[in-house]
């Protein structure tokens, strides 16, 4: 168990102005075109709870503007079902790394975070990389605005608990970026903080949780993470 509440009324207010994200993202897109391209490395985006493949557009757009070969996670809309998402996601990124020959990187905004962790879990040799935004690795949704709605449902927050904490038991040993904020409504920000993998950095930004997706802070993070952790790689 954690001392770990979810957001207030208050923090939740922030969200409602997440669209403020993206006159930032046009103001600061001189500074982001020009920062370090990628080699056509193969990066797949995990969008949140409840999101699909359109919330994550912005960022993939701007990773393929940047030389990546960015593409969604193609599995409709993220309906929470973890264990499930886990064994197909795993399987996706299994098939995608024979037929490439060649390791993935993994980028997943809030719950989508989560299962981006879990995949490199399961195929530590299969990805290169993770980097979360928001993403609540302790305790799931417990600490979470959706606690209630998986209450409601009869489920069980504090076994999921158990169940992820059982699961970081076995240490994720490849470099992972994650970001988080203290603005966040949806996500508790100390939910967010891994205090396990061995190979962990953690940027604070300012964004709302639903304006993790435009954020020019996060861009300029993750765009300067993948170049960084890509060249420390290949030059151990």
């Amino acid at each position: 168990m954690h001392n770990i509440s979810p957001p207030s009324n208050t923090r939740l207010f922030n969200e409602a102005f997440s669209w403020l994200e993206l006159p930032r993202l046009l103001l600061h897109a001189p500074d982001l075109l020009t920062q370090v391209r990628g080699k056509g490395e193969r990066v797949l985006v995990f969008p949140g709870f409840g999101a699909g493949d359109l919330s994550t557009l912005v960022l993939r757009q701007y990773l393929a503007y940047l030389g990546y070969n960015s593409a969604g996670w193609q599995q409709g809309i993220n309906t929470g079902d973890v264990m499930a998402m886990i064994r197909t996601l795993t399987d996706a990124v299994r098939k995608q790394v024979q037929d490439t020959s060649a390791p993935v990187i993994l980028v997943g905004w809030s719950l989508g975070g989560y299962l981006a962790r879990e995949v490199a879990r399961e195929l530590p040799d299969h990805v290169s990389q993770v980097l979360t935004m928001g993403s609540p690795i302790i305790g799931g949704p417990k600490y979470t605005r959706v606690a209630a709605l998986f209450k409601d449902n009869g489920v069980s927050l504090d076994m999921i608990e158990q169940a992820i904490a059982a699961r970081d038991t076995q240490l994720l040993q490849l470099p992972i970026t994650n970001i988080y904020s203290k603005n966040d409504g949806v996500v508790a920000w100390e939910a967010c903080i891994d205090h396990k993998s061995p190979d962990v950095e953690h940027f604070e930004v300012r964004s709302s949780h639903l304006g993790l997706g435009i954020s020019a802070d996060v861009f300029r993070i993750i765009a300067r993470q993948l170049s960084k952790n890509q060249l420390r790689l290949k030059n151990p």
